[in-house]
């Protein structure tokens, strides 16, 4: 992979007072430098990957900070500017009095070259999101992605840049996003709206967005990947599994509903009344995990994916690598064992396996301690949303959103809603939370159930009706009645969507 990298640092350089600038220019590891760091009062530093250098022995003054503010662009309402025509990034510390006390000058570069390792998802077509931790990489990549889809694709490709961080600040976008078109965005409070209006008024065959983050964003992502526009994007968390358990996003991957199961139909999945499904088609159609610039980790089927975990398996994702040769290697994923032959436990009873400090808001805490201790499980109930693991709340609590609950989600705290303040209810809650044995495999029986019916429409030539299963489920079920050399097709809405089995004429 030949990786080609801009900085154009020496804009950023220009812009510092002379005896911080001049250490940086005389430093070797210019190339390496992520951010210089100005606070009144104390030495400047310069930031490299593990280590801190201070520049010179002259601490920040206030013209110091005054020479900087004057040499860039203007400070948003995200105390975010730029340097025009570059991607460097200047944020700003005020006091209580909103004056500018600090300064953080991120060096932005443009790197062409990192997308090879996914390039083939890109080229797709795909709705594709990636995830990383902050600094690994995701807003350069999503440049570039943009870039070669503008440029080597030929594709509209609009840009939401809401903080002038994937083209640059200025009228005028960097370079680095190739033929692809900039929206910037007044305010990050206004980002959904000028997602919708990309979409309404510029016709855009692909829409790149950075730092999906609120449920509106969440809202209008849906609504463009449903008007068939290609969506390109990251999100807050590392992890697909992180994203499930975010209320505020999990819209994105299907979003997650708890669904009652009748007693009979409960009996025969060999489940609790109370299960978890996927509530809707995934926003996305892929999701990468970005490891390191070298190694991603990527789900080709988010709805598959998330279908396996709220069944309490874990699927293996495709592992990508690229060495220094440029040469790719792919691990492909195995298919993974149903549940009872696994001796591992779920990913959401992992999660909270050793995390079980519980916030009840509305929700008895003399029943939860009661159902907890008929379950044999251990709980500590806290009083404070900052230390808790998860929030239980009933459902009329819920829908009137209180400032403690819009709190939780906020923090990413998962918030658990019971239909009622009841034994039963927080019985089956507990169960979903700590995914508490349920017996015998879904999908076993689903599949006996499937073979039986084939035996009966070859016998009788009459159609037969199965039992509502999940998307991945039904997907088994439509290959193994094709397998036989029938006909099948799926009818009715989630969460009671089945498959008919029948004899073609």
């Amino acid at each position: 992979m030949q990786k080609v990298i801009t900085d154009d640092l020496e804009a950023l350089l220009g812009a510092l007072p002379p005896h911080i600038a001049e250490p940086v220019q005389q430093n070797d590891d210019r190339t390496d430098l992520l951010e210089i760091v100005m606070d009144l009062g104390r030495l400047p530093e310069a930031r490299y990957p593990g280590k801190e250098t201070t520049l010179g022995s002259r601490e920040v003054t206030d013209e110091d900070l005054a020479h900087v503010i004057s040499r860039i662009g203007a400070f948003g309402d995200d105390n975010r500017a730029g340097i025009e025509r570059t991607l460097h990034r200047i944020s700003a510390i005020r006091n209580r009095k909103s004056r500018i006390i600090g300064l953080t000058c991120r060096i932005g570069r443009a790197v062409y070259g990192t997308i090879d390792i996914i390039r083939d998802i890109v080229e797709s077509g795909k709705s594709t999101l990636l995830l990383g931790k902050p600094g690994i990489g995701k807003t350069t990549m999503l440049r570039e992605m943009a870039r070669v889809l503008a440029d080597d694709l030929g594709k509209r490709v609009i840009i939401v840049d809401t903080s002038n961080e994937i083209a640059g600040d200025g009228d005028i976008p960097h370079p680095a996003i190739g033929h692809a078109r900039r929206m910037q965005v007044a305010t990050p409070t206004m980002q959904h709206a000028v997602m919708i209006e990309a979409v309404e008024n510029h016709m855009p065959e692909v829409i790149v967005i950075d730092e999906i983050g609120t449920e509106l964003e969440a809202e209008a992502a849906r609504t463009i990947a449903e008007r068939g526009v290609q969506l390109v994007g990251t999100a807050h968390g590392n992890t697909l599994e992180n994203l499930m358990m975010n209320p505020t996003l999990a819209d994105l991957v299907g979003g997650i509903q708890s669904v009652t199961l009748s007693d009979e139909e409960a009996r025969r999945r060999g489940t609790q009344k109370s299960i978890l499904e996927r509530k809707a088609p995934p926003t996305f159609d892929v999701v990468i995990e970005i490891l390191a610039w070298d190694r991603v980790s990527v789900h080709p089927d988010v709805a598959s994916t998330v279908d396996f975990i709220l069944r309490g398996q874990m699927p293996a994702p495709e592992i990508r690598t690229i060495d220094d040769t440029g040469t790719i290697k792919t691990q492909h994923p195995t298919a993974p064992a149903p549940e009872r032959e696994r001796e591992a436990i779920s990913p959401r009873a992992r999660h909270f396996a050793a995390t079980t400090r519980i916030f009840p808001y509305g929700i008895s805490r003399t029943r939860l301690e009661e159902a907890a201790k008929e379950m044999q499980i251990t709980i500590q109930m806290v009083n404070d949303i900052k230390n808790a693991d998860l929030v239980m709340t009933a459902k009329n609590y819920y829908r009137s959103r209180p400032q403690t609950l819009r709190d939780a989600e906020a923090r990413g705290v998962p918030v658990y809603v019971l239909r009622n303040n009841t034994v039963l209810q927080i019985e089956q809650s507990l169960a979903d939370i700590f995914d508490v044995e349920t017996g015998a495999d879904p999908v076993s029986v689903a599949m006996s159930e499937t073979e039986e019916a084939i035996e009966k429409v070859l016998n009788t030539q009459r159609p037969v009706e199965l039992s509502p299963q999940t998307s991945y489920i039904r997907r088994l079920q439509h290959q193994l009645v094709e397998h036989r050399n029938l006909a099948s097709r799926s009818t009715g809405r989630e969460p009671h969507r089945r498959v008919t089995i029948y004899k073609e004429e």
